[in-house]
């Protein structure tokens, strides 16, 4: 009989609907939870809540055959994995009231042999307390266990590392980091992760699973805020920062990555905060990345809200909501912080051009802005902020957006004179 036959995957989001699509096509059954009915009911009925390529047809197949159902509990099976949001509260600390919650849903189904995997991104430590959690309320089951089977119950952490619009190739090929609590744990979580990835699947603790996981996140974005600070340097000095960078790039060890208005997504703008919180005193670059990359957000609002008073009658597109390009991901988007900004302060003179939303969110429309398509803004608008290197906006020839006053903040329009 084989090891793993039946599958919950608790959270149905952007790493947990892909992902338990993937395993149902591997031949397992699996069960897909939320606490949103109405993501349980779209999954349910073989349909997705999200975008992303290749994801709809997946999903419509896996369903059509049964091996994947969705619920709103949890229900026994062989593997429990926990992929809800870890966001930070209003002072960046950890709010993990999401993951604590998914480990209560499974306490009562629990049952020897289970393998429990948490991928949301999370602060050291946290795996070893949801173990901790379950010898406390289910005395009956051991927990990692190393050499005894019976009653054990196996607890490991394995995060993901996949880019939004690649997903499903990524899940499959990337390499996959597996910390378990004993090296029981890690073993048993190898062999299922081994089911359905190609890519090696790397044996460690948990406790360094998990800060490998905020350290790819912190890393990029401490790279991202010298590619933003060096952009404020060479705007006082009236450098061409797209320049300086491509120049410095030709040397063989040097990568500058490119500025933009900030930093977005759910991991790269919200990881650092874990290791910050978990060791102030040390992670003082960390911190400062943090601030300098919030900081260029700032920056560019007031940069955007300077050019709009000096043209008291121009309308401005804002180009590009999501947070990087040829998404329709808005969460942590500097992008849509800036057009929100300017659509309290300007209301209807500001358009919003977003080629990957098919209506406004409703924050933007409540200032009754414009929504256009990029064909429109070029002929209503005076003004231009460039805030994602969408493709569609990188296509427009420099004749047909000569008469506006530009603020490029990705650099896709160096043609012509723009302000970073």
């Amino acid at each position: 009989m084989p090891e793993f036959q039946k599958v919950v995957m608790i959270g149905l989001g952007y790493i947990g609907l892909p992902t338990a699509a993937l395993i149902a096509s591997r031949g397992m059954q699996v069960v897909g939870v939320d606490t949103k009915e109405d993501v349980v009911r779209t999954v349910g009925s073989g349909a997705i809540h999200i975008s992303e390529p290749d994801l709809d047809g997946l999903v419509s197949k896996v369903v059509s055959s049964g091996a994947l159902v969705t619920a709103t509990k949890p229900q026994p099976a062989d593997v429990f994995i926990i992929a809800v949001p870890t966001p930070i509260d209003g002072d960046n600390r950890p709010d993990l009231s999401s993951v604590n919650a998914a480990v209560e849903s499974i306490l009562d189904v629990l049952a020897p042999g289970n393998l429990v995997i948490l991928e949301s991104t999370s602060p050291i430590g946290t795996t070893e307390a949801i173990a901790r959690r379950i010898s406390e309320r289910r005395p009956d089951l051991h927990v990692g266990t190393n050499g005894k089977e019976d009653g054990s119950v196996y607890v490991a952490y394995c995060p993901e590392r996949v880019l939004p619009g690649r997903i499903l190739t990524e899940l499959i090929n990337n390499d996959r980091c597996i910390g378990g609590i004993t090296p029981a744990c890690t073993r048993r979580a190898q062999r299922f992760y081994k089911m359905f990835v190609r890519g090696a699947c790397v044996a460690t603790t948990a406790r360094a699973a998990e800060l490998v996981k905020l350290t790819e996140n912190a890393f990029r974005d401490t790279n991202i805020a010298f590619a933003n600070e060096l952009s404020l340097i060479c705007d006082r000095f009236d450098i061409n920062v797209w320049e300086v960078i491509d120049i410095a790039n030709r040397h063989p060890r040097v990568n500058v990555l490119r500025p933009g208005p900030g930093v977005g997504g759910h991991c790269i703008a919200i990881d650092p905060w874990f290791i910050i919180d978990s060791a102030p005193d040390l992670a003082r670059v960390m911190r400062t990345s943090r601030d300098v990359n919030n900081q260029k957000t700032h920056r560019i609002i007031e940069r955007a809200e300077a050019l709009i008073d000096d043209h008291p009658y121009a309308n401005v597109a804002c180009c590009g909501l999501t947070f990087k390009a040829n998404i329709d991901d808005l969460r942590e988007s500097p992008a849509m912080e800036v057009a929100l900004h300017l659509a309290a302060k300007y209301g209807p003179r500001v358009k919003v051009v977003e080629p990957n939303l098919r209506r406004l969110p409703p924050d933007l429309a409540d200032h009754r802005v414009g929504f256009m398509n990029i064909d429109e803004a070029l002929r209503s608008c005076e003004i231009a902020i460039v805030l994602v290197d969408h493709d569609e906006f990188k296509m427009i020839p420099l004749a047909e957006r000569r008469h506006l006053d530009v603020i490029d903040t990705r650099g896709i329009w160096q043609d012509m004179p723009v302000r970073t």
